[in-house]
């Protein structure tokens, strides 16, 4: 019976590794550049131990504890400790996400889109889809661990030895799929691929704020998210195992718990019930623009809710950062202060670039959704009726731009309502709001590319994931790596001034609008000729 379960697993792990050999190799290779090039950079940065502990004296603030995790090492900031401090925590979320979407599209995807009874037609295991997609998201994990690890043990970078490499290595990968098999969960409790993905990624999100406010000040709440385990492990300072031991329990575990649902689940259903439909449709329905709507209600609310969450959890440690600068003498030598500004005013624009960018994230995730409905044919369905490409296109792109407001609005509220009740001197709400709309026309571009995308094939629209992570590493590690300004100038977000500390650029946010305007029509246009299945 319970080799019957498993029967063709390893056809399916073939299968899954075929169907996957480009999205695989991409992630992993995006990884390990972004590891590689920020560990390569680092010794020349800083190559002495004062321009190190200079650096060190800046970390331990709350504002850089809640975004890159606890400081450990700082009494001697060698390039290990440094590397490990200020890029595990970030590359471990981009493993994060990378076995999120990979899990969800071997199981509630291929469910939702009739590819998994397909397979199960065949003499085929109750659990074998599952425990192929576990083994594959296994392997990747282990394989980028291996990379990382050994890949920064070769470079032989003063302070980075082998233990630590790997550990450091293992570490990410640990990550990765103690995420994973928290998906797998989250992919039998609900009905389609939709929800799955918005449940991990509201986790993901969580358990990022929970480690923020264990680092900060409660330290055993840092042991409730899978974060507090990876960077739990002190890299290159302590090299300590023993969390990773208890992440790979906890991961199997989440794997067990993920077996036992789907083995008592029956096909296309989940835990979670379905929300009773009204007995006559809404009359919004009736449009391309409430129909759309109404299939990202529930997305569009929860991002409402966690940009405000996460505007909320910066703000809260804006009061300790003035008093931190002006005890810090190296911080005084490193930032040159702009007369009328304080330097915490200086620093809101780094916090405002950072949520902007995962603000933009729902955003593309509304015009991915127009993909997504195309895969799964129910576009076919729309399309039936007298509804034109464009008029569905546009109902997806008014909805996309409607969130980027939405977005913006809520990170603002919640930064400005929390630096309110612990600042001395709080910002004012329009000098936030101001900040964050400024922003408007960054994520006006990057919706435009994805638009372009999706309406050159609906296979493309993913590459924009791409775009943004480039643009999360040039704008946000562009100062500490000093990369060329050109850089960052091939980012929209490169472009959006520094306020307050800069005025409104209002040509150049009338000429990003107007670019953005133009790739959306040509996005537009080419959707309306292409086949609906290209």
């Amino acid at each position: 019976m319970k080799n019957r379960l498993f029967q063709h697993t390893g056809q399916l792990v073939l299968f899954l590794l075929k169907r996957d050999r480009f999205v695989i190799p991409i992630w992993i290779m995006g990884i390990l550049f972004f590891t590689y090039s920020v560990a390569a950079v680092f010794p020349d940065l800083y190559q002495t131990a004062e321009e190190r502990q200079s650096i060190a004296a800046t970390m331990n603030n709350p504002a850089i504890i809640a975004m890159v995790g606890p400081g450990y090492g700082l009494d001697d900031y060698t390039p290990g400790a440094m590397m490990a401090h200020q890029m595990l925590l970030f590359t471990s979320i981009a493993a994060a996400i990378m076995s999120i979407l990979l899990v969800t599209r071997h199981l509630r995807a291929d469910e939702e889109e009739g590819r998994l009874e397909l397979i199960r037609s065949f003499q085929v295991g109750r659990l074998a889809n599952s425990s192929a997609s576990f083994i594959v998201l296994l392997l990747v994990n282990i394989v980028l661990a291996l990379i990382i690890g050994f890949g920064l043990a070769v470079m032989k970078i003063e302070s980075m030895d082998l233990e630590g490499s790997v550990l450091y290595g293992t570490a990410i990968g640990a990550g990765g799929f103690m995420f994973a098999m928290l998906t797998a969960i989250f992919n039998q409790l609900t009905q389609n691929a939709r929800s799955a993905l918005g449940l991990s990624f509201s986790a993901l999100g969580i358990f990022y704020l929970i480690r923020a406010i264990g680092d900060i000040d409660l330290s055993v709440l840092s042991w409730f998210s899978p974060f507090g385990y990876v960077t739990g492990t002190k890299v290159f300072v302590e090299n300590d195992w023993l969390p990773l031991c208890a992440a790979a329990g906890i991961g199997l575990i989440l794997g067990a718990a993920a077996f036992y649902l789907q083995f008592i689940r029956d096909l296309g259903t989940g835990f979670l019930p379905a929300k009773k439909g009204r007995e006559k449709a809404n009359k919004l329905l009736l449009s391309s623009l409430g129909l759309t709507f109404r299939l990202q209600r529930t997305g569009f609310i929860c991002w409402i809710g966690g940009m405000f969450i996460l505007g909320i959890s910066y703000g809260a440690v804006l009061g300790d950062l003035e008093s931190f600068f002006q005890d810090v003498d190296l911080m005084k030598n490193m930032l040159v202060p702009i007369e009328g500004y304080t330097l915490t005013e200086q620093f809101l624009p780094m916090l405002l670039s950072v949520m902007a960018m995962i603000g933009t994230i729902p955003v593309l995730m509304s015009i991915l959704k127009l993909a997504g409905e195309e895969k799964s044919g129910r576009a076919e369905s729309i399309y039936s009726l007298s509804i034109s490409r464009n008029r569905y296109l546009w109902s997806y792109i008014i909805l996309a731009l409607i969130s980027a407001f939405f977005m913006l609005s809520a990170m603002a509220i919640g930064l400005w309502s929390a630096a309110a009740a612990v600042m001395v001197e709080p910002f004012q709400l329009s000098q936030v709001l101001k900040g964050a709309f400024a922003f408007l026309p960054a994520l006006f571009v990057m919706t435009s590319i994805s638009i372009l995308l999706v309406g050159i094939s609906s296979k493309y629209g993913a590459l924009i994931w791409i775009y943004l992570l480039y643009s999360f590493v040039v704008v946000y590690l562009g100062n500490l790596l000093q990369f060329p300004d050109w850089m960052s100038k091939l980012s929209p977000y490169g472009y959006i001034p520094k306020i307050p500390v800069e005025n409104i650029n209002y040509s150049a946010a009338t000429m990003m609008t107007i670019i953005a305007a133009l790739i959306m029509i040509a996005g537009s246009f080419l959707y309306s000729r292409r086949d609906i299945s290209g």
